[in-house]
C-alpha cells in the first residue's frame, strides 16, 4: 500500500469512527441501547485508524515532538477518548453524559480542523 492509499484509509476510518461515535452518542441521548451486533465495530475501526495514523507518521518521518500540529492532534485525541468514555460509559448522570458528549464532539471538530490545516490553532490566531 502506498502513502496516498494509506492516507485515504486513515481519512475513511476517521469519518467512520466519528459517525459511529455520533450514532452511539445519539442512542445514549435518547436512552436507547447500542445494538449488540454493532458493539465491536467501533473498536475495529478505531484500531485500523490508530494503526494507519502511526504508519503515516513513521513513513513521513513526522513526530508529535517536532510537529506542533501533530502534538496538538494527539493531545486532543486523548481528551476526546476520555470525554467519550464519560459520555458513553462512565458518566453517572444523564446531564454529565450529555455534557461530555457535547465536549467530545467539540474536541473532535478541533481534531479535524488541526488535521486539515496542519496548524495547532485556527488560522488567524495569534499566540
Amino acid at each position: 500500500m502506498d502513502y496516498l492509499a494509506l492516507k485515504q484509509l486513515h481519512i475513511s476510518c476517521a469519518a467512520a469512527s466519528a459517525t459511529l461515535f455520533l450514532l452511539r452518542g445519539a442512542a445514549m441521548w435518547r436512552g436507547a441501547a447500542w445494538p449488540r451486533a454493532l458493539r465491536a465495530l467501533p473498536h475495529l475501526v478505531d484500531t485500523v485508524l490508530l494503526a494507519s495514523a502511526v504508519t503515516l507518521a513513521v513513513w513521513s518521518g513526522q513526530s508529535p515532538l517536532h510537529q506542533p500540529w501533530l502534538g496538538a492532534k494527539l493531545t486532543a485525541l486523548l481528551v476526546y477518548i476520555m470525554l467519550g468514555s464519560v459520555a458513553l460509559k462512565r458518566g453517572r448522570t444523564t446531564t454529565v453524559r450529555r455534557a461530555a458528549l457535547l465536549a467530545a464532539l467539540a474536541t473532535l471538530a478541533y481534531i479535524v480542523l488541526v488535521a486539515v490545516t496542519k496548524q495547532p490553532w485556527p488560522p488567524g490566531h495569534r499566540t
